[in-house]
């Protein structure tokens, strides 16, 4: 018997099956999506840029650690080593360092609509709270300051034996505290418990920014350290040249060489430069560590996993 196709004269082919038929939409569909091109991804914010100082005698080469670090936790955030004022050229006044420093960081601020994250080691962690004081419109999300004396510093170390061969940190006012020595970065922020007159009144760098003695700027340098979002602090007892290590928090010698913490040294207490303002509202991280010596504070993985990685953003 013919098929009906052949008894229309149609070619002798077999009509679809019923089966196929039902299935033929959901192929149609499914065509359709193989077709249409794919979503993007969903959108993730990127990291905010990174601008790291480095300190006394240092280089950019010192930081290798520290950028693969954070190469591989936050993949493509933009981190700039800033090659200034390196090796003895580190020595130079702070101030004229922090200029340099203002800048090289201002473009990069002005960029970054966000805002950007610095750390900032040893010497270079007061370069950076001078840059918080007298940058008006500074973006600066978190500070993490590395090990860094930030109120100031008295003990020997190789650093000083080398630059200062015949005098020890108890005779050493009489060179940091004369107009001479006030031309060397270290004495910048050398602070004599000893003789805390002669410090507050030759101090050209480390009194101003504490606000420990009146100057015209104190006001507007206060709001401008205000502005930041977050400040952190990072140092331990085994550092090795940061003396006291507590220095690191802003603790320091009394004149018996008693070490006072933060919430008990006056520029706290006085509130001088906002750390009472920024402790207030919980801006303020301490990460102490133990076990770290003071030239591996950059290149130590878990230091940086645990004290700096969570606040790059």
């Amino acid at each position: 018997m013919k098929s009906c196709g052949s008894m229309l004269g149609l070619p002798g082919r077999r009509l679809p099956s019923a089966e196929f038929l039902l299935l033929l939409p959901f192929l149609l569909l499914l065509l359709l999506l193989l077709l249409l091109p794919a979503a993007p991804a969903p959108h993730r914010a990127a990291y905010k840029p990174v601008i790291v100082v480095h300190g006394l005698f240092d280089s950019s080469y010192s930081f290798r650690h520290l950028l693969e670090y954070i190469n591989e936790t936050h993949p493509g955030t933009a981190v700039t080593v800033l090659d200034l004022f390196d090796g003895r050229e580190s020595l130079r006044p702070l101030w004229e360092q922090v200029q340099g420093f203002r800048e090289a960081v201002a473009p990069i601020m002005a960029k970054a609509l966000q805002g950007v994250h610095l750390i900032c080691y040893s010497q270079g962690g007061l370069v950076c709270r001078a840059l918080l004081s007298v940058m008006d419109e500074h973006n600066v999300d978190s500070f993490i300051s590395l090990s860094s004396p930030q109120m100031g510093q008295y003990g020997d170390t190789n650093y000083l034996k080398w630059l200062f061969p015949t005098s020890m940190r108890s005779n050493l006012y009489r060179i940091c505290y004369s107009p001479w020595g006030q031309e060397f970065s270290i004495c910048n922020y050398w602070h004599d418990p000893h003789h805390d007159d002669l410090y507050l009144n030759a101090s050209s760098f480390l009194a101003l920014i504490n606000g420990e003695r009146d100057h015209p700027n104190a006001t507007a340098w206060r709001k401008n350290f205000l502005r930041l979002g977050r400040l952190v602090l990072i140092g331990g007892p085994d550092d090795g040249v940061i003396t006291p290590w507590q220095s690191s928090f802003f603790g320091f010698y009394d004149a018996n060489e008693t070490v006072l913490e933060m919430e008990k040294q006056l520029v706290y207490l006085r509130d001088s430069f906002g750390l009472k303002t920024l402790l207030a509202r919980g801006a303020i991280v301490r990460c102490p560590m133990a076990g770290i010596s003071h030239t591996a504070w950059h290149s130590n993985r878990t230091l940086y996993e645990t004290c700096i990685e969570p606040w790059l953003s």
